[in-house]
This record gives C-alpha cells, structure tokens and sequence, in this order.
C-alpha cells in the first residue's frame, strides 16, 4: 500500500473508490505494519468506507491487524448523515482498559515484603481461562445493577470509595447501558467473572515510579520519582466477548435493509440511530459497566493486601478504556458534530480544560495510561490541547508476533526465569501465559510513545517500571 509522509509521524494513505475520506497512519518508519505479514494498513483503507465516516480512518503507534478494524484504530460518524456504529470498532474485549493505583510507599519500603506482597495478590486477583471471581453476584438483578451502574454500583457496594469515581472515566459508569440487549449467554459466561483478570495480556502489576518527566502533572496525577504503584489491565470478559459476537451477527443480516456495503464482513455495522445500531450502544453499555466494576474490584482486592502486608494505602490515578465507542461532540470542518467515535486499542486523551475532567485534573488533562509489554516499562501521558484523531493516542505497545508465534519463538527457553533475571516477581497462571506475552511479542513501548508525542496525540508525565506481575 502507497503511504504519503506527510510529517514527521504521520503518514497518509490516499482516498480511492469505496473509500469516503484518507487513511491517516501515526507512526515512525520502524512502527509501520510489515506488509508481508500484518495488512492492518488495509483495515484503515477498509474503515475508511464506513457510511458516515468524517475527517480520516486513523491508525495509532502501536496499530496492527485486529477483527475488521485494525487494533489502534479510530474513527468516528456522524449521526447526522446517518453514521453506522460496527462492533468491530470496539471489538471482542468491550471497555477493556487500564487502571493505576499510586501507593504511600517508596520502593526501597517495598523490598522487604515484595515476596509477601506479591504471593498475597496472586491469592487475591482470580485469574485465566473460566470462572473464579472476587464478587460473587446474588444472582441476575445483581447482575442486571452491574450493567447499569459499574464501579458507582461496585462502591455502593462497599468495593472502593467516593473519590474513585471522580477518577473513573465517565465517573464510573456509561450512561444509556440496557441489560434488556445482553443475551441470555452473555448473562451466563458473566455471572460468576466480576472481580477476575481472565487471561491474553491482562495483568496486575506492581510498578515503581522510575523517572518523572513534567513534575507539576504528575504532582497533580498523585505520582512523584520512586512511589510503588500497581497497574491493572483486564476487561469485560467472556460477557463482552458474546455481545460483540450477538450483534456483529444481527448486524450482518441487517445490512442490505439499510443498503450498507462493506469490502468487509468484519465491518458488519447499522446506523446509530437504527434499532441495531441502539441495541448495539445499550449492550456495549452495559459490558463497559461490568469491566469498570471488574477493575473497581480488582483495585479494592489489592488495596486489602497493601493494607494487611505494609500497612500502606493505594488512591486510584485513573481508570481508562481502550475498546469503546462513544457518542461525542467534535469540530468537524469548522462545524461542532454529533459523532460516534470508536476507539479500538486506543486511548481517549482530554486536553485540559474539558469539561468532562474532574475539577482538580481539569487543569492538567487527562492521565493515559500505556502499559508496556510484560518485562519493560509502562508510561503516564496527558491529553494536549488541538490533538488529532478526535482527542484519541495509543493504547499499548502493540503486538508484532502473534501468541503462536511468541509461544513457538521461547521454545526451550523459560520465560519466568527470563523475566526473574530482570529482577521482575512473577506469579503467572501458566507458562503458556507467560510465553504468549514475552516483550519480543510486542513492538517498542517507548518507540510507541515517541512517536504518539512526536505527532501531537499526548504528552509523556513518567515512566514506571515492573517490579512484580500477576499473570493469567
């Protein structure tokens, strides 16, 4: 595929028949996909065709091959022109995302009691394939006031506290979630799974404060040079995982109604304001609730351990997502738009000043929150004023092998012996786990991150580095 360079990190693939606008590629030269074996490049050309599609289909640093839209991929329509919502734009993990908490403890504290610390979370954080859940749900209108509620539920519950929520994006909860769109199977495979990693690249890690590069944001984010952290990355589970599956189905079939087109089945889509387009958004609702519930309770399972094993407290610096759409307002061509952004493997990066900040980040911006590959490091961004990619940056570092091949490349090697020689505890599930999720899996996190600043998404605050990890 022909890329334009038309700056320094950001590259353009020119509109052709079907597609409606460009394709815009945020990346160096080393990050772009290897056409060879990664055609995620053809996805961003792909979504690129969606009815509705307004400024550009983008692809983030750390983009590469996803279900129908690339994983870092963005895009939004506009719901005046009759703009489609596709579950492929969000994909299989629903609100899967990130959560760090910042601890009253310096590393060196932390050296005594790391092995004690690290065996009493492995007990602590239910984790792989199945059930095994922290929370156990009374029964389906438990279940139901998840849906509706997330973390402000999980807290009414006793899991966590009021200031959490002020940290949570959309503080907490999505508004409009209608279980009513959740099947009946989705119901099941949720039931018993709130308060659980499950497996793939989701962790729990402890983390210190390694270097500090704008002291005033991070003051303001509760982080400062050698503060112990722990990040944890999970999602919605197998409830999100079968309500993507329901409705790319029921999309698939209502298609030629609407007289939608796609090059692809995968951008199976209806138009937002369709009946499948709202039971879509009630559904992806309802399992964005129950992943922030999962990380609310997750969170509150480590804070018992860090009370009980160093008496110390953790305060939450923010919960993110990473695979949603949302219905926001953006400046298209002069114009203020109704739209439906999607974001899949990526992150939403407020600028300061928006509204939708808590009072005391409103100053500062958003923290993003960019976990590394399992063994390096991990970054805290903030939004910036006039970003492109509808206030969107990456999400991760972005795999280069897929878990096959990982698995396949350590083959006589220990992965957990390999990772204990970086001075990194590990409590991992399986060694499978362990193998899929080595760092030679993923692209360079920093290199990631180089180019989201270099192109205007967001602005480096600290780095943070892997001092134990709980893996499915």
């Amino acid at each position: 595929m022909d890329l334009v360079e038309e700056a320094p990190y950001r590259f353009r693939i020119d509109r052709h028949d079907p597609m409606r606008v460009p394709g815009v590629v945020f990346a160096s030269r080393s990050l772009l996909p290897d056409a060879a074996g990664d055609r995620s490049l053809e996805q961003v050309a792909n979504v690129a065709t969606l009815p509705g599609i307004v400024g550009a289909s983008y692809a983030m640093p750390d983009v590469h091959w996803g279900y129908g839209f690339p994983i870092g991929g963005v895009a939004a329509t506009d719901l005046a022109t009759d703009g489609v919502v596709s579950p492929g734009g969000v994909g299989f993990d629903i609100s899967c995302g990130v959560r760090l908490l910042a601890a009253d403890l310096d590393r060196a504290e932390l050296a005594g009691v790391l092995d004690a610390v690290m065996d009493a979370l492995s007990v602590a954080t239910p984790r792989g394939m199945g059930r095994g859940a922290v929370w156990q749900l009374a029964d389906r209108a438990e279940l139901d006031a998840v849906l509706r509620g997330g973390s402000r539920y999980a807290v009414e519950r006793g899991h966590g506290n009021a200031r959490d929520l002020a940290r949570c994006e959309d503080y907490g909860a999505v508004d409009d979630a209608d279980p009513a769109q959740v099947s009946e199977r989705a119901v099941q495979r949720g039931q018993q799974q709130v308060g659980s990693l499950g497996s793939g690249n989701h962790f729990l890690e402890v983390q210190a404060v390694e270097e500090v590069y704008d002291a005033p944001v991070a003051a303001a984010f509760g982080l400062r040079p050698g503060q112990v952290c722990v990040m944890i990355h999970c999602g919605s589970r197998g409830l999100g995982h079968q309500i993507c599956t329901d409705h790319v189905r029921a999309m698939e079939q209502v298609m030629p109604r609407y007289g939608i087109e796609v090059p692809d089945r995968q951008l199976a889509c209806a138009p937002v304001s369709s009946p499948e387009g709202r039971a879509y958004l009630g559904a992806m609702a309802a399992a964005a609730n129950y992943a922030r519930a999962n990380r609310q309770v997750l969170a509150e399972a480590a804070r018992r351990v860090f009370a009980t094993r160093t008496g110390r407290a953790l305060d939450l610096v923010y919960d993110v997502s990473h695979n949603l759409a949302k219905i926001e307002q953006h400046r298209v061509d002069g114009e203020s738009r109704r739209l439906c952004v999607h974001r899949k493997g990526a992150t939403r990066a407020l600028p300061p000043g928006h509204p939708d900040l808590p009072d005391d980040l409103r100053p500062v911006g958003q923290p993003v929150l960019i976990p590394g590959s399992m063994g390096t490091g991990s970054y805290v961004l903030t939004g910036v004023p006039g970003a492109p990619a509808f206030a969107s940056t990456c999400h991760g570092a972005g795999r280069v092998q897929s878990r096959r091949q990982a698995t396949k490349a350590v083959r006589g090697h220990d992965p957990r012996r390999e990772i204990e020689a970086r001075d990194i505890a590990v409590r991992g599930a399986s060694r499978r786990g362990l193998a899929e999720e080595m760092p030679a899996a993923y692209k360079d996190v920093a290199a990631v991150v180089e180019a989201a600043e270099g192109a205007g998404l967001c602005r480096r605050v600290a780095r943070l580095v892997p001092i134990g990890v709980v893996k499915g």
